[in-house]
């Protein structure tokens, strides 16, 4: 079983594009929120969101023609694209064994929506046929691997909502893990849509101005968009090629309990963030930081904390919310959050929680209110929750060349040539 490390990273967010960009605004506790601008808003009392602003495709697509291609396609190509540059890996991919995998809650809702008011208005005849050929989901993996001209891969999409990043990267994970691919491109993107914030609204849950996760005065989310993209490679493969190191990937954990269409369940939250530790060898105590799910809403916040105190004690490692700075970027929310640890753990600092006042009393854990601190993190979790049950975290950990991993395995040998086999007794249970 080989280890799995994160030597690529690719981002299309609301306070900052590319890795170095995201990094910045992470540490920097800023906002993307901003009035919506890319449908009408008219009837709604507030309309504030996180869109990405400053996106151009065209600096992405070589290959593609973006009008080809609905924007949450554009923003998975751009940041697969940023990945593989960052990752020192451009155009030595295309005939490598790979996995190709988005996970999405919308695909590409914004041009439904533009299909659905235009039937609604004047027919469905009048339904424009280029915008229709622009919505299959799966057109969010595929595009990567027709765009990157990746010839051996298999591309597919993931659709579990809000935790579908972290599906994602578990997938990825175990074909690296397995020996089954030599690489994965993974991670999540979704773009703003009225549907979805017509939705939220309805239920409530939209906040007017700005998300305050864990805050006693939370209003709730602000939808978002983006994306986040991961390159995962064996160690082995890393090191042989000199490649920058951002975290090992050391494990995960899936569950779906099913419990209700929208209200998330404590004791499967718990269990899936037991799966995840279990599956990387780690114990609670050795974890440094919680990148929580954190939407902003009363259910989430409260009950996703009580598990995390369940699992961890009375005094757990901090933990914050990137939905403070980000909105609820929905497919891709849990890989923007797995991306933000690993930086985090690159750079030695835990982003802030934005927006706070003062924290709930029902929520009784350190959310690192308003300003990064500086600190040296070894272990990170990052979990994403999505309607229905479907929950997802994911286990990083920091590489130090010549150490030992930090769940106690053997350290892959600088010989390329080594073996490194993990122990039978270390590989994960079923997580599904």
């Amino acid at each position: 079983m080989n280890r799995v490390v994160l030597t690529g990273i690719g981002v299309v967010s609301s306070i900052g594009i590319g890795a170095e960009e995201f990094a910045a605004g992470l540490r920097a506790g800023r906002s993307g929120a901003r009035p919506i601008s890319v449908f009408d808003t008219t009837g709604f009392e507030h309309a504030n969101g996180c869109e990405v602003v400053g996106f151009d495709p065209s600096r992405w697509l070589r290959d593609l023609d973006p009008s080809t291609m609905g924007k949450a396609s554009q923003f998975s190509v751009a940041a697969a694209r940023m990945a593989v540059a960052d990752a020192g890996l451009a155009g030595q991919l295309t005939d490598k064994r790979g996995l190709v995998t988005v996970g999405t809650t919308d695909g590409e809702s914004f041009d439904l929506d533009r299909l659905v008011e235009t039937e609604v208005e004047d027919g469905p005849e009048a339904m424009d046929g280029a915008g229709a050929r622009r919505v299959p989901a799966p057109l969010l993996s595929l595009s990567i691997a027709r765009e990157l001209r990746l010839g051996n891969v298999s591309a597919y999409t993931i659709a579990t909502a809000c935790s579908a990043g972290n599906y994602a990267i578990g997938d990825g994970f175990d074909a690296v893990r397995s020996g089954e691919v030599d690489f994965a491109l993974c991670g999540g993107a979704d773009a703003m849509c009225r549907k979805t914030f017509a939705g939220f609204y309805r239920l409530g849950t939209i906040a007017p101005e700005f998300c305050q996760p864990f805050d006693v005065d939370r209003k709730g989310i602000l939808t978002g968009e983006g994306a986040g993209m991961l390159v995962l490679e064996s160690l082995d493969s890393a090191v042989r090629r000199g490649a920058r190191i951002y975290a090992e990937v050391l494990g995960y954990g899936l569950n779906c309990d099913a419990y209700h269409q929208v209200a998330p369940n404590q004791s499967s939250i718990e269990r899936c963030m037991r799966l995840a530790l279990d599956d990387a060898g780690v114990k609670p105590h050795e974890v440094d930081l919680i990148s929580a799910h954190g939407t902003g809403t009363k259910a989430n916040d409260i009950t996703e904390t009580r598990a995390i105190r369940q699992v961890y004690g009375d005094r757990p490692p901090r933990t914050i919310s990137v939905k403070s700075m980000l909105g609820h970027t929905m497919g891709a929310a849990s890989a923007l959050g797995t991306i933000a640890c690993a930086l985090a753990i690159t750079h030695g600092f835990v982003p802030p929680t934005i927006n706070h006042r003062v924290t709930d009393p029902e929520c009784e854990i350190d959310c690192v209110p308003n300003e990064s601190v500086a600190a040296d993190l070894r272990v990170v979790q990052n979990n994403g929750m999505a309607f229905a049950g479907n929950n997802a975290s994911v286990i990083l950990g920091k590489y130090t060349p010549g150490e030992p991993a930090v769940n106690g395995l053997a350290p892959v040998a600088v010989n390329p040539a080594a073996a490194d086999p993990r122990p039978a007794d270390n590989r994960s249970e079923v997580k599904r």
